[in-house]
């Protein structure tokens, strides 16, 4: 999130958002992500009852190692197979490989396919162009009956203002989202919550656009 270094074409931009740009980023050896769980996870799903749970765009797994130490049988969803290995790597070494499974998808492609979750989460997927309504509406299919909806990401603002346009019309408030839910789902939290990240030394106050939502049928 910081202002160095090289500013992206929109081409570049655009090949950020597709798997063989992430399986690159996984390649390396050092861990891209700190494999701490998402606050807005940690604040919304402390209070469920573990059942089973699908993190979609997982990464390295550090949401899907925290939902199986809480109980849940977690399943992660990535794009990346080298964000995949990672993840079932680092679950392995959580103690936690018994309780998750790897499932190799596209969150702008995928289909439950005849699968349902007790919670469906999504953090910080941005595809270009307004795409996470498109997606929303696919996470929520895989929701079961009384289960809980999580979609959380970048909300606009003037700390992004080095990224692309494109990557920047791909950041949204939660209100956004809310055509993506069917009529069967009711919203619990549309808000954006404020956050401080640290970028090279610097501290920045951002902000979540937080979408929880309940099927109720």
């Amino acid at each position: 999130m910081s202002g160095h270094g090289h500013q992206l074409s929109e081409e570049e931009a655009a090949a950020m958002f597709e798997p063989p740009s992430w399986d690159e980023r996984y390649s390396g050896p050092e861990q891209v992500w700190s494999g701490n769980p998402n606050a807005q996870l940690v604040a919304e799903v402390a209070g469920l009852t573990p059942g089973t749970a699908l993190d979609v765009g997982c990464g390295e797994g550090g949401d899907v190692i925290w939902l199986a130490r809480q109980g849940w049988r977690v399943t992660g969803a990535d794009f990346s197979a080298n964000g995949l290995a990672r993840a079932a790597r680092h679950a392995e070494q959580a103690g936690v490989a018994d309780r998750t499974d790897w499932w190799q998808v596209d969150a702008r492609t995928f289909t439950a396919d005849g699968r349902s979750f007790d919670l469906v989460t999504s953090h910080f997927l941005h595809p270009p162009d307004g795409g996470m309504v498109a997606v929303t509406r696919r996470l929520a299919g895989a929701v079961a009956p009384g289960g809980h909806l999580l979609v959380v990401g970048h909300a606009p603002s003037e700390v992004f203002t080095h990224l692309t346009a494109g990557q920047r019309r791909a950041m949204f408030v939660a209100e956004d989202l809310l055509p993506g839910l069917p009529d069967d789902f009711e919203a619990l939290v549309v808000e954006q919550r404020p956050r401080t990240v640290t970028r090279d030394g610097v501290t920045v106050g951002i902000h979540d656009s937080t979408l929880l939502a309940r099927r109720t049928s």
